[in-house]
């Protein structure tokens, strides 16, 4: 565990290092934010309590995914990249000869990150989002740490999801494509175009059974206080489950992976 906590400080740090992209990632969001509020109060001006959102819910929850894009990877995980490359390049076998477990050692440094881009890229953009619009606020002091809960579940399931697609390189020689399709899927069914409350009919049912709604759309209705008592018990659950199928597909994945490099390497 030393080891693992000694990794997700060094994720923390090298990030950290990044202060003027940082800083661009700030602006990038905060413009971003600005538009879509802007979208989201027209359509909710023609079609007030969409999804069960009032207009200043709506707003919230588009600063709440600017927040979240990178914490929780809804648009990439933020080392996916550089697995793929390690793959790629053959690199990867001393990863796996390491004593150290592969999927353990990316996890602590993909939290360290994680932990990172909440702080630096994460306060910001709401604070600048809360003082334009004065979007709602979580009915309760409780409801925040409930709300940071929901996010390090979300980074979980976005971390386990990101190292499946980084797996696939073994098999597929080069992973962009399938990296590719997991970046549409995370736009789309993570809710942060729309959220997925507004989706009608199956198409709402299942997107909202899919992984991809942990990332965004539990922390923002935790947030927004749609979970009481047992129903935030089973968002959690929703949560905790994915990540445990994930995490253990990505388990047998990297298993089958080490025995065809040892194979090869024989």
């Amino acid at each position: 565990m030393r080891l693992y906590a000694t990794v997700a400080a060094g994720g923390f740090r090298r990030h950290a290092t990044y202060r003027v992209a940082t800083a661009a990632g700030v602006f990038t969001n905060s413009v971003f934010g600005l538009v879509l509020s802007y979208t989201y109060i027209a359509l909710w001006d023609e079609r007030p309590a969409l999804g069960g959102y009032s207009v200043d819910d709506a707003i919230a929850y588009v600063w709440i995914g600017q927040a979240l894009i990178t914490v929780c990877g809804l648009m990439g995980g933020g080392f996916e990249e550089e697995l793929i490359e390690r793959i790629r390049t053959g690199d990867i076998a001393v990863d796996l000869y390491r004593p150290a477990d592969l999927q353990a050692w990316w996890f602590s440094a993909n939290a360290g990150r994680s932990a990172y881009q909440l702080i630096g890229r994460g306060v910001l953009p709401m604070t600048i989002g809360w003082l334009v619009f004065r979007f709602t606020l979580p009915p309760g002091p409780g409801t925040w740490p409930a709300f940071l809960v929901a996010v390090a579940l979300g980074s979980t399931v976005s971390f386990a999801i990101w190292y499946l697609v980084a797996m696939s390189a073994f098999w597929l020689l080069d992973g962009q494509g399938v990296a590719q399709v997991a970046w549409l899927s995370g736009l789309f069914f993570s809710g942060m175009l729309l959220p997925l409350n507004v989706f009608p009919g199956a198409l709402g049912e299942i997107a909202r059974t899919l992984p991809w709604a942990s990332l965004l759309q539990v922390p923002a209705d935790v947030y927004l206080g749609k979970y009481r008592g047992w129903e935030l018990a089973g968002a959690y659950g929703f949560q905790v489950a994915w990540a445990v199928v994930l995490l253990g597909a990505g388990r047998v994945a990297q298993t089958a992976a080490t025995r065809k490099v040892v194979v090869q390497g024989g």
